[in-house]
């Protein structure tokens, strides 16, 4: 998946459940990501939980629990972001 802000491949910091978390170089705050599955995509806000757009009961789920226990990780890949730097891996749900 390209991110159409940037040349070569949007950052990914995890993947899971057919669920994709990304974050882009250009985005402004509040902190968030992005999440995709299948033809639905959302922005998540990543301390507050709040998400813009449309997403299945089910996978919204899992990609709120993801956040829940990756916050601290999310926000520094978010401030790497912010510095166009490459991203860190974070776990996938399991």
């Amino acid at each position: 998946m390209l991110d159409p802000t940037i040349a070569g491949p949007m950052p990914e910091p995890s993947r899971f459940l057919g669920i994709v978390i990304a974050m882009y170089y250009r985005d402004d705050g509040p902190p968030h990501f992005h999440a995709y599955y299948g033809s639905f995509g959302i922005t998540v806000e990543i301390e507050s939980g709040r998400v813009n757009g449309e997403f299945p009961a089910r996978a919204l789920a899992h990609v709120q629990e993801w956040r829940s226990l990756h916050l601290k990780e999310s926000m520094q890949d978010w401030a790497l972001a912010t510095l166009r730097k490459p991203l860190r891996a974070i776990a996938p749900l399991e």
